[in-house]
């Protein structure tokens, strides 16, 4: 069984077309996602690794997707392999926006359609999709998270893995490859939220709007 659901809660959503509707949600959502940090083997320095949160994050969601595990041998060849094609294809592997991330890496390395890019995105619509039953990933300011484990001061421009929430202690439950430490990793949803920023394709390019944004893989 891959994802377990608890005691229900109602919230009200704004749904296409301006209907309200109401929506049942659990308690509590964990989706079992393999982990793995964008440096497998902890080498921070090969650049691949340096900008490879969105590989990573985009790594773990598929292998959930299509039911399978992940080692540490298999995320450092994949990294690089996704690195490679990028190169290959736009010149280089640098940090790529939610957009870009959904069209380059899921769409188009991996031949995989189940995927939506959503903007203007709030904490219920994150929680909405883990309820039904997908996996989220966002763009963040790393900074915002004062994740202890990172490098201070943090990424500018990281994206990350939502699999799970929990209304008790008020947390989304993420898979961060930010750092070896990041299975399960807790954010409240006021931190994660605060974070969540998209950022353009590029390599530390100038970002000049917040927007809220999530990239929504479903099986």
């Amino acid at each position: 069984m891959h994802w377990l659901i608890y005691a229900f809660t109602v919230i009200v959503l704004l749904a296409p077309g301006n209907f309200l509707v109401a929506a049942s949600l659990s308690e509590k959502v964990f989706l079992d996602v393999p982990f793995t940090s964008q440096a497998p083997r902890g080498n921070w320095k090969d650049p691949r690794y340096q900008h490879g949160c969105e590989e990573a994050s985009v790594l773990m969601a598929l292998r959930w997707a299509r039911g399978r595990t992940l080692s540490v041998q298999q995320a450092e060849q994949q990294i690089k392999a996704m690195a490679a094609w990028q190169k290959k294809q736009y010149g280089g592997y640098v940090d790529t926006s939610a957009a870009d991330t959904a069209e380059r890496l899921i769409k188009g390395y991996a031949g995989y359609a189940h995927v939506d890019v959503k903007y203007d995105v709030g904490v219920d619509d994150i929680k909405v999709a883990l309820h039904q039953g997908s996996v989220v990933l966002v763009p963040v300011n790393g900074r915002l998270l004062k994740n202890p484990n990172f490098t201070r001061p943090g990424p500018l421009q990281h994206m990350l893995l939502i699999r799970g929430y929990d209304d008790v202690s008020g947390e989304f439950i993420t898979n961060d490859p930010g750092t070896r430490r990041g299975q399960g990793y807790k954010y409240s949803y006021e931190v994660l939220f605060n974070a969540m920023r998209d950022y353009p394709t590029g390599d530390h390019e100038e970002i000049k709007e917040v927007r809220k944004v999530m990239i929504v893989v479903e099986k």
